[in-house]
């Protein structure tokens, strides 16, 4: 297994389509703030507290940034099938369910570094251009650091699994672009239709993750809490990563 994680990291390392989007966010985090200064009283008028970390960064990565993944989904899993890559490694005599975890390990990783982008770098140079007051409270800004990794986990093996499904990134990259941007909208209009439905949509990750920037109102986290933000998005990469694993070893591979 370490050594299938090793040759998918080398490969992650490798892929060009994650440096090209590590690279735009960087650019992006690093001029964003930048056009903060040119408005006059900027740094005077800046929101208090977590309202500039709220509405400036976690904003835009829930918005945009969050579907990013899709398109190293395409280029780093579903690709390989239409290339012959993936021919060759199913024929090493590897298990194929370590293969596939293996690959959504580092898949998982990647999703991580691009979604985690603008909270650390965006924020530190915000922190350098504006002054430390735009800075959260670092108790609320650790707890969405985690929570961002932890849904980017999450949401990464719904893309390995729809990737392992269609054997062309174009066709990997279309699907999940709609798939992810339609179904926050399809599952509260089903979870007003079907009320016996709603509580698991609503703990959904499609749902709770645009609840992430208001963590810092919730106070002490109870049960529920607990359930939607932790226990729901581990559930959904181990059901995803089991079905994705199923179906990679029962794939007919040309």
């Amino acid at each position: 297994m370490g050594n299938l994680v090793k040759t998918e990291w080398y490969k992650l390392k490798k892929d060009r389509s994650f440096w090209v989007l590590t690279l735009l966010l960087l650019a992006f985090a690093i001029l964003y703030p930048l056009d903060q200064l040119r408005s006059p009283g900027a740094i005077s008028t800046l929101p208090s507290e977590n309202d500039y970390y709220r509405g400036a960064v976690l904003s835009i990565n829930s918005q945009i940034v969050w579907i990013l993944p899709a398109i190293l989904a395409g280029f780093f899993i579903a690709s390989e099938y239409s290339m012959g890559t993936m021919k060759s490694i199913a024929s090493s005599g590897n298990s194929r369910i370590r293969m596939y975890f293996a690959k959504l390990i580092v898949f998982s990783v990647g999703s991580i570094t691009i979604l985690l982008i603008l909270p650390i770098f965006m924020m530190g140079a915000s922190a350098l251009y504006l002054g430390f007051d735009a800075m959260p409270e670092w108790t609320f800004y650790f707890q969405t650091i985690g929570l961002i990794a932890l849904y980017a986990a999450a949401f990464a093996s719904i893309m390995a699994f729809f990737s392992t499904i269609f054997n062309d990134s174009g066709k990997a990259i279309g699907f999940l672009f709609l798939f992810l941007l339609l179904s926050p909208s399809l599952l509260e209009a089903v979870g007003g239709k079907v009320s016996f439905l709603e509580p698991m949509i609503t703990r959904s990750i499609f749902i709770s993750q645009g609840s992430i920037s208001g963590i810092d109102q919730i106070g002490h986290w109870n049960g529920d809490d607990v359930l939607t933000f932790l226990v729901v998005p581990i559930l959904t990469f181990l059901i995803f990563g089991i079905l994705g694993s199923f179906i990679f070893w029962k794939k007919e591979i040309k």
